[in-house]
């Protein structure tokens, strides 16, 4: 008698809760999620509607990062040109730029170093759709605070619709997994609601914290502790102290960049980046095109080039791969295209989950209503 009257007490408080989380964050669930089921095919999409995302294969080597800088300086002035990647043999090589507080990419043709195109964040569709995934196009710092902390309850209402959903008895336990296709939509909107939501519960749980990977630090800290179990890895840290010395002739960027495909010659895609005199030139290697896992980095003397510290994929702590690993499985990259395909109707259920918990409720609220009158 205890037991159930204890039961009940917990459900009571796990309702109340789930019915005014769900509604307090429901619309910011349905849009993360939405825009999330948009973004996992972006390059695909891309790919068919832009010719510009492909460049002719050839055999030459890939032109200096000096000369995409170059070009970008007498196209823009004012941009910065600090971060340029390589995304593949037949794929163009594109310069991460900030102009007057606007973001863009320009794409070039990686062996000629052609012009191809300019991608202006606040233009972008995919760009667009990605900001309002993570930020809800509100200044980055409240954006990034309502999504994260939505994303947190969104957890917690994951526990108490378990808790809702766990029938009393475990003879009962078959029925509750089955959808009644032939009920009233009421009814099948409440299946819908607490059936769809255990199915998907434990993937929804994954994509939700790599989500929270990019909000938060410390959820990036807890990721690399708990791969590691708990150990902090001194071999992941790379070197950041850096002796000034004099300048030589040759760009150092273009010799770092290029020293870097001759450690790692088999990959497919390549970047190059500077933070400044006083920071190592960081290079980095991925295995395949347009897949940002498994990735190699290497360290360079900024006025130098001298090769400071590799840092080999292989080398690196679980806790740091389960780090690099976020993104691709939060978008499902991670396992190709089947990973995708996943990761998209993983997000359609969590997307339907506030639509159909409205629907249970307005029904439950006008029943009431109707009963007391």
């Amino acid at each position: 008698m205890k037991k159930n009257r204890r039961r009940n007490i917990v459900k009571k408080w796990a309702g109340r809760l789930h019915l005014w989380l769900g509604l307090v964050t429901g619309l910011v669930v349905f849009i993360v999620a939405v825009t999330g089921c948009i973004y996992v095919f972006q390059d695909e999409i891309k790919d068919l509607v832009h010719d510009w995302r492909k460049v002719e294969l050839k055999d030459g080597t890939f032109i200096k990062p000096s000369e995409l800088r170059k070009s970008v300086k007498e196209r823009y002035p004012t941009a910065s040109s600090n971060f340029i990647i390589y995304a593949g043999k037949d794929r163009p090589a594109a310069v991460y730029s900030v102009d007057e507080d606007k973001q863009y990419y320009f794409h070039f043709d990686p062996y000629s170093g052609e012009f191809l195109h300019a991608q202006d964040f606040d233009a972008d569709f995919f760009d667009i759709v990605r900001n309002l995934h993570m930020y809800l196009l509100l200044p980055e710092k409240i954006g990034r605070q309502i999504v994260g902390v939505s994303t947190i309850i969104f957890l917690i209402m994951l526990v108490t619709g378990i808790i809702l959903w766990w029938p009393k008895k475990l003879k009962n336990l078959k029925k509750n997994l089955k959808v009644k296709w032939d009920a009233r939509w009421r009814r099948l909107n409440y299946d819908l609601h607490n059936i769809s939501g255990f199915y998907v519960h434990i993937l929804a749980v994954i994509v939700a914290i790599t989500g929270l990977y990019f909000s938060y630090e410390w959820v990036s800290d807890g990721i690399y502790y708990l791969g590691n179990l708990g150990k902090e890895y001194e071999s992941d840290h790379h070197i950041e102290n850096i002796e000034r010395k004099p300048m030589i002739s040759e760009d150092p960027m273009d010799i770092a960049f290029y020293e870097t495909i001759k450690i790692k010659p088999e990959d497919e895609m390549y970047f190059v980046w500077t933070e400044g005199d006083d920071h190592p030139l960081v290079t980095g290697t991925y295995p395949e095109s347009l897949d940002f896992d498994h990735q190699s980095n290497f360290y360079f003397h900024p006025q130098t080039a001298e090769l400071l510290q590799t840092h080999f994929y292989s080398e690196k702590s679980t806790g740091l791969k389960l780090q690099e690993m976020s993104y691709g499985l939060h978008t499902g990259q991670y396992f190709g295209l089947t990973g995708k395909i996943l990761a998209f109707f993983i997000s359609l259920f969590v997307a339907s989950l506030p639509v159909t918990g409205f629907l249970v409720w307005w029904g439950r609220k006008n029943r009431m209503k109707h009963l007391r009158s």
